[in-house]
């Protein structure tokens, strides 16, 4: 048996014994300690993962890495490139040459190794350095991660922060920053998921120019008007709505993908006739019914209705008829986003892919023949030795080469509701 087959079935060995092991027979005090013993050797063991993955690599019919850990380990996408960040900081590095160098952060890669660390003192140390303006010196930079490190080990995160912070003041005592140190900063994303009442939260970092034009248009298109019952923040948010609405559909935006820049948006007939439930963007937004009606006319937006109950479209609402774009904003409808098992791309950056056939082979450009698939999904078709088949459902089968630690199928992340129990099955 392999050494490493033979640490595993130890580690698990052991961890059994744990767990069956009586803390009850512990006095008070001394159970705290055995709970500081047992999380110092769970962090061990996850900085012991973390060396493992550098050791990883990408081989034929395999998507990223990243992408294979998360399904592999089942965690998210974002968790998987977190890990490897952090890997590739925590870990001990090889020149090009072959010499050992040491870890990106390697007084606090020691601390880690030893258990002494958790993740949360990571990502203070990490997002310390992040922010540390270009001009601050290697010397400093050096003293700065050894200084955090020492003090990661006897404090909690949060009390790490705060001297990180102090730090940060010591190292740039005059709050200089130059055009690279904002530009990197820069950024605009949504803060997770819809909440369950529609409404969503993001986080905008804005450089100094953008802040300015944005106080100049909120001037005026935000202004109180007389009897006006909406807050500050209500009349910011309505002025960038209308600045949004105003540009989708704009010939100038030019087109993604094939069709002008503008929402392709899915509901069914029931839905529209209840005037109840949600409709679905291709971005995976869902929308209420209600505020689908309100906001379709005037509307430069794309909507497909499909019945219900069979699947079927039944309607295709358009600003301009063009063939293939309607087939596109059929297959956005029908997919909501790339088909490969797990992917998350969102239909708006999903690619049209002949699922059956390739069109090179011979494959009918039929819309029931094709599918939506991201670039890199799309590529380990044409590349890397995988195969798609439409199911007589009409969803698109997914299957990798053999030696692929991937398992094949369909794409139900764009789908949640078929995860869910149907009214006949419900108690």
């Amino acid at each position: 048996m392999r050494s490493i087959d033979v640490a595993l079935d130890a580690l698990d060995a052991a961890v059994g014994l744990v767990a069956a092991a009586d803390i009850d027979e512990l006095p008070a005090p001394a159970r705290f300690a055995a709970i500081e013993r047992l999380e110092k050797a769970v962090r061990r063991q996850v900085a012991v993962s973390h060396a493992q993955i550098t050791h990883l690599e990408r081989y034929e019919g395999c998507p990223p890495i990243s992408i294979v850990l998360a399904d592999v380990l089942r965690i998210s996408r974002s968790a998987a490139k977190r890990r490897l960040r952090d890997a590739e900081q925590l870990t001990a590095r090889t020149s090009l040459t072959g010499e050992p160098l040491p870890a990106l952060l390697p007084a606090t890669a020691t601390a880690w190794q030893a258990g002494d660390l958790d993740g949360e003192h990571v990502r203070v140390i990490q997002t310390f350095f992040k922010d540390l303006p270009d001009h601050v010196g290697p010397a400093d930079v050096e003293k700065a991660e050894r200084s955090l490190a020492e003090h990661a080990v006897n404090l909690r995160p949060d009390q790490l922060e705060k001297v990180a912070d102090r730090l940060a003041t010591h190292l740039n005592p005059d709050g200089k920053y130059s055009e690279e140190d904002r530009a990197r900063k820069r950024g605009f994303l949504w803060c997770g998921s819809q909440r369950p009442d529609g409404m969503s939260v993001g986080k905008l970092i804005a450089d100094p120019v953008l802040r300015a034009q944005l106080d100049a248009l909120f001037a005026k298109t935000a202004a109180p008007e007389p009897d006006d019952v909406r807050s500050h923040a209500q009349r910011q948010h309505d002025a960038l709505a209308d600045l949004v609405r105003s540009r989708l559909g704009d010939p100038k935006l030019g087109q993604h993908n094939g069709l002008p820049v503008t929402m392709i948006v899915t509901t069914t007939l029931q839905e529209l006739q209840r005037r109840a439930g949600h409709a679905v963007t291709a971005g995976g937004t869902l929308i209420p019914i209600t505020d689908l009606i309100r906001a379709a006319t005037p509307s430069y937006n794309y909507l497909a209705v499909f019945d219900g109950v069979t699947g079927k479209s039944l309607w295709l609402g358009r600003s301009k008829r063009l063939a293939s774009a309607d087939q596109r904003i059929m297959l956005l409808a029908k997919y909501r986003g790339c088909s490969a098992p797990g992917c998350t791309v969102n239909g708006y950056n999903s690619q049209v892919h002949h699922a059956a056939k390739d069109w090179k082979h011979g494959g009918n450009t039929d819309v029931d023949d094709m599918t939506l698939a991201c670039k890199c999904d799309n590529l380990l078709v044409e590349n890397e030795g995988w195969t798609t088949r439409q199911r007589p459902d009409g969803q698109t089968h997914w299957a990798p080469p053999p030696g692929v630690p991937l398992r094949g199928g369909v794409n139900d992340y764009h789908h949640p509701e078929r995860l869910l129990p149907k009214d006949d099955e419900k108690d």
